[in-house]
Parts: C-alpha cells; sequence; structure tokens
C-alpha cells in the first residue's frame, strides 16, 4: 500500500470518516492530490464516499470505510473463538459442545429456510451453493444422476477450524438444515483437501432439531 492512502485509510479508521479538506490539512496535500488518492482507494473497493448537507453551501462529500477497507486491519475472532470453544468442551464436555454447535447451525440455517421452502432438490442444492456465495465463500455443483455435490472452495471458519475441527460439524449441520435433507462431508480442507464436498441424495427429509 503506497503511504499516503495509508495514511488515509488509518485516519479513517480512528475518526470513521473525513472529508477532502480534513485530510488535506492532515496529510499537508492539496484537494486535487487527495481526490487522486481517494478515486484509486474507491477503485479498490477500499473507501466511499456520500453527500452529506451542512448548514450552509454545498453538500461535502464524506469519506468512509467500506467494509473491504476495515477488512484490511487485524481482527481477532478467530482467537477469540478458539478459546471460548475450548472452554465451552472444558466447561460441558464434547457433547455439550456438540449442542451447542448444532443449535449455531440452526440459528444460521433459520433464516434462509423460508427462502427455499417449496423448490426441488437440484433447485435446493443450487440456492445454497448461492447462499454460500453471499456468505462470502466460493462453492460450486456438480451432478451424478440423483446425487449431487455441493464443494466449498474456501472455509467459513478458517482460523477456528484450523485449531478446533469440530466446527466442520456447524457446517454439515448448515448445509443439511438449508437443503432440507441429510448430507454427508467427503472432503475437507481440514483434512488437506482442495476442497470441503458435501455429498447430497435423495433421502429422508433432514430433521430441523436444535438439540
Amino acid at each position: 500500500m503506497q503511504a499516503t492512502r495509508q495514511e488515509i485509510l488509518d485516519y479513517l479508521r480512528r475518526e470513521s470518516r473525513a472529508t477532502v479538506k480534513e485530510l488535506g490539512q492532515l496529510l499537508g496535500l492539496t484537494s486535487t492530490g487527495i481526490r487522486q488518492h481517494l478515486t484509486v482507494l474507491e477503485r479498490d473497493g477500499l473507501v466511499e464516499a456520500h453527500e452529506e448537507r451542512g448548514h450552509v453551501g454545498r453538500p461535502a462529500l464524506v469519506y468512509q470505510l467500506t467494509e473491504e477497507g476495515d477488512a484490511l486491519y487485524p481482527k481477532r475472532y478467530g482467537e477469540l473463538a478458539n478459546l471460548l470453544l475450548g472452554e465451552v468442551r472444558d466447561v460441558a464436555g464434547p457433547q455439550g459442545l456438540q449442542t451447542i454447535l448444532r443449535r449455531a447451525a440452526y440459528r444460521f440455517a433459520e433464516p434462509y429456510q423460508e427462502r427455499l421452502r417449496g423448490l426441488s432438490l437440484g433447485e435446493r442444492v443450487n440456492e445454497a451453493r448461492e447462499i454460500i456465495h453471499e456468505r462470502g465463500c466460493l462453492a460450486e455443483v456438480q451432478q451424478d444422476g440423483d446425487q449431487w455435490f455441493l464443494s466449498q472452495l474456501t472455509c467459513p471458519f478458517p482460523n477456528v477450524a484450523r485449531e478446533n475441527s469440530s466446527v466442520c460439524a456447524l457446517d454439515v449441520d448448515f448445509i443439511r438444515l438449508i437443503i432440507g435433507v441429510d448430507v454427508r462431508l467427503t472432503k475437507s480442507l481440514v483434512r488437506g483437501d482442495g476442497c470441503c464436498t458435501f455429498r447430497i441424495s435423495r433421502t429422508q427429509p433432514a430433521s430441523a432439531r436444535k438439540s
């Protein structure tokens, strides 16, 4: 990252917002110079602008970090999740941890279930792929007769799964619940495969239980 642009991002991270004038005063640059840097950052999807009307005069453009820009700064969610999973396992035991992960899968799946209601199994599998995309992961679907293979190419919990593979069961339950039939994990990123692949067959509907 070019130094001036990094300073702009750092300022927006600290202050949440800034105008061209404020950034020019901070960095000792002209408005034109600041706008050139902001144009590059906007193009890269790291900042965005919106108009903010003051008491007088024309509305000013106010710049903020996008989600992508904010994601450049480290988050220690994985460390916290691993710590909490370890504590749950110590207090409640492996079975208690499994129950909590199953309930979490139900919570994750619940907002999507109505969206898939009434679709054929093949349509639900393809819709599940779109849901995975919406949740920030890459996925693809292949069909072989009455079976489908839903491959998730990126892990939704990479920093957690490396230390606590138990969260893989959460992902399996999530797919099971949104598709509505039992699924089997045949490949796993944690095991060194190139993807997590879920095999889906025409079976009895999956249970919607939370525990």
